[in-house]
């Protein structure tokens, strides 16, 4: 039988079977990044359509309707997914036929699209407009719900605003400030929290992670971050280097040693170790560079409060355009030129 695959999900489980004898016509995942979301709402998503539930509540694993599931192909589930995410070979619950195009045309032959389109939210008024299998839920997963375009949000809205019978919209996302707030106002929330590291250390450990608590740090307690080997790495420790030495940094040299990391990759590196820096000036333990702790609380020392954190919210601001097609090495160098005028002594 298929169980949820980690410990620390019981949690938010338990939150959706208090609301499954009242199920809202939408429901929108949030929390933090990496931390099991999308693998809580389709567990969950499988568990509605099971014909043989458990005692528990969780799905037995074994009936057609399991076994449609696992296969990708229960006529009552649909993904939506963006391009980028899909596998492959698509399978029949993700909603990947138009996920290139907006209005059924032919497939792009450019990068996958790193949004949900409106051709991927049309696609499922035929689904709507067939009658569930044996009088059962219907189920769609929207994942990213904060990559849904201007147009696909929009169509998604009016069918929130007259949702079909018996179906369940599972939105899940990372950045729920970021998915259009007339959408969050017709759905339920269920907010996840990070899970407690004892619920997750020994679990990283399992997975051959050298040093648990050091990854799970810098992964912002994100397990599922924190476990996958990032081949970014060296980019990263190259750049929190020289950030922690004694030394002013070179922005333009170090740039260009971190160009091939990727903008986003910088941004938010760059904006991790400032969040620190802020916990640091405020009395606070460091949250992502424990091994750190010295040099951050040195640099905070050193550095006006107001300044520190205007940089912080540039760093935000710039994280939301740091996937947009740009110059890495020109982005890089602004940012870390920036930096070494807030550390600079003086400043």
């Amino acid at each position: 039988m298929k169980i949820l695959p980690y410990e620390w999900l019981n949690i938010g489980w338990g939150q959706l079977q208090a609301m499954r004898s009242r199920l809202p016509h939408a429901l929108l995942l949030s929390g933090p990044a990496g931390i099991g979301k999308r693998v809580l709402a389709e567990y969950f998503a499988q568990s509605l359509l099971c014909e043989n539930l458990t005692a528990s509540g969780k799905p037995c694993g074994r009936c057609s309707a399991c076994h449609w599931f696992a296969d990708g192909n229960h006529p009552d589930y649909r993904a939506v997914l963006p391009e980028s995410l899909q596998p492959e070979s698509s399978q029949p619950g993700d909603m990947t036929a138009d996920a290139s195009t907006d209005a059924g045309g032919a497939k792009s032959k450019t990068a996958p699209s790193k949004v949900i389109k409106i051709g991927q939210i049309r696609a499922l008024d035929a689904f709507f407009n067939i009658g569930t299998h044996r009088a059962g839920h219907r189920v769609v997963v929207v994942y990213p719900a904060d990559t849904l375009n201007v147009d696909a949000g929009n169509a998604l809205l009016k069918t929130l605003e007259e949702p079909p019978a018996n179906t369940l919209f599972l939105l899940v996302t990372s950045r729920v400030n970021e998915v259009l707030p007339t959408i969050r106002s017709r759905c339920a929330k269920l907010p996840l929290a990070s899970p407690a590291p004892v619920h997750t250390l020994t679990w990283l450990a399992s997975q051959g992670v050298r040093d648990p608590a050091s990854a799970l740090a810098e992964a912002g307690g994100a397990p599922l971050a924190a476990a996958i080997a990032d081949p970014d790495a060296d980019f990263r420790e190259t750049l929190l280097g020289a950030l922690a030495g004694e030394r002013a940094i070179d922005p333009i040299a170090l740039a260009e040693k971190c160009e091939k990391a990727g903008a986003t990759n910088i941004c938010v590196w760059l904006a991790r170790w400032t969040s620190d820096l802020v916990l640091c000036e405020s009395g606070l333990d460091v949250r992502y560079h424990p091994t750190h702790s010295r040099a951050l609380k040195a640099a905070a020392g050193r550095m006006q409060v107001a300044a520190l954190h205007a940089y912080y919210r540039r760093l935000m601001r710039m994280r939301r355009v740091s996937e947009h097609p740009l110059n890495t090495r020109l982005f890089a160098e602004e940012l870390l030129i920036d930096y070494a005028r807030l550390a600079a002594p003086g400043n």
